[in-house]
């Protein structure tokens, strides 16, 4: 039987050492009986550049998430309050597919707390108060609200879960 395959989502790709941090992911996974699937694994073809390349990694990484069992997500704050977009666009798609999804962040304090005090920002939008991490369409649909604390904590779910 075959391991079960985890993609590794989250904005770790964008890190200074992106390829030692999927190696840590892909190495968590292994001793947990899980197979990872990092963004990094794929090779798009050569020569392309600007949104012909965003185009091929993005379809590469929807093929991944396709044919993977779950995902694993940093949904840490990534350049600004709230989860990576391109993080949060693979939970969703990975929850429309019916994969599920195991979440992480570095920072759990409640979303509200991260945006500012009072319940409207500074244009006057209301801010959601749902005592989650994340806007409640991103943490609701994951296997355990609230977010997890570390991968392997999700990780451990996520296997759990899977077996």
């Amino acid at each position: 039987m075959r391991a079960p395959r985890i993609y590794l989502a989250g904005p770790d790709v964008f890190r200074a050492d992106p390829v030692a941090e999927g190696a840590r992911l892909k190495a968590l996974c292994a001793a947990h009986g899980l197979f990872g699937v990092y963004p990094l694994d794929q090779t798009p073809a050569p020569g392309l550049a600007g949104p012909a390349l965003g185009a091929a990694i993005a379809q590469g990484n929807m093929h991944f998430i396709r044919g993977c069992d779950g995902v694993l997500a940093n949904l840490t704050p990534f350049r600004g309050p709230s989860a990576d977009a391109g993080t949060v666009f693979e939970v969703g798609f990975a929850v429309a597919l019916g994969k599920p999804v195991a979440g992480w962040s570095a920072d759990r304090r409640p979303y509200v707390a991260r945006v500012g005090a009072g319940s409207r920002d500074a244009d006057g939008m209301e801010i959601e108060n749902f005592a989650m991490a994340d806007n409640l369409m991103i943490v609701a649909p994951l296997l355990h609200p609230p977010l997890d604390d570390s991968a392997e904590a999700a990780l451990v779910r996520l296997a759990a879960m899977l077996r």
